[in-house]
């Protein structure tokens, strides 16, 4: 029965860890812009099989770093010359235009690796238990992606409160307008914000991916669960 709690517990920490990461990126673009990103989940889908991809020509440790910036510049470029061409026209707008992106990244997901899963493997590095209790092992990797989720969250609590960026940023949620006569490109601010957020949740896809299930369905099967986050949080 102890084991059942602790290893339950330790697997319920790093879903909820994995959520945050999603969460984090996808409350920053709601709070900062006003658009509920129903894309959101599928860049996270997209992070998971970017890494994939590179890590098949250099390894995963260069994909943990590389996929979520090019998700990140992707989701910014998306800000830039989608998002921002239909905001004119108002949040339903934006909010079919986000939902519209996700089928778009699903079928391209789809058309380059297919509809199956792919083998999205554990690093050799981390494919080991890292300790055994009562006679069942919990896989370093799992560790590894608590680790990172716990570091995640504090860097971005740094990054947001300690750092004159943050200290712009939160400016820019509640006065634009006067952030604007400061000096600052706030539409810039905003570009940047959102394909941050995106980046973040890559580097949730990158974590996940090798543990869990790299699949199409990944985004669909996530997205309602997030947004459930979002909401209860937010309230």
């Amino acid at each position: 029965m102890l084991e059942l709690v602790i290893f339950s517990s330790l697997n319920g920490l790093l879903y909820g860890m994995l959520l945050f990461l999603l969460a984090s990126g996808l409350t920053l673009i709601f709070s900062m812009m006003g658009v509920l990103n129903f894309a959101h989940a599928s860049f996270y889908m997209l992070g998971a099989y970017f890494g994939f991809q590179i890590s098949r020509y250099v390894g995963y440790w260069p994909g943990l770093v590389m996929a979520p910036i090019l998700v990140g510049f992707i989701g910014a470029l998306i800000e830039r010359y989608g998002l921002r061409t239909v905001h004119k026209f108002g949040h339903v707008a934006e909010l079919l235009f986000t939902f519209g992106l996700a089928f778009i990244i699903e079928e391209g997901v789809q058309m380059i690796w297919g509809k199956v899963a792919v083998d999205y493997r554990v690093p050799e590095l981390l494919n080991f238990p890292a300790f055994t209790l009562f006679e069942t092992t919990f896989p370093a990797f799992k560790m590894f992606m608590l680790v990172m989720s716990v570091a995640t969250f504090v860097a971005l609590l740094t990054l947001l409160t300690k750092t004159r960026v943050g200290l712009i940023i939160q400016a820019a949620l509640s006065h634009p307008n006067t952030v604007g006569m400061l000096g600052h490109n706030v539409p810039l601010i905003f570009m940047m914000v959102f394909g941050f957020g995106c980046g973040l949740a890559a580097l949730a896809g990158v974590i996940a991916g090798p543990a869990l299930v790299t699949q199409p369905a990944m985004a669909a099967s996530l997205g309602p669960i997030l947004f459930v986050v979002v909401v209860v949080g937010g309230l």
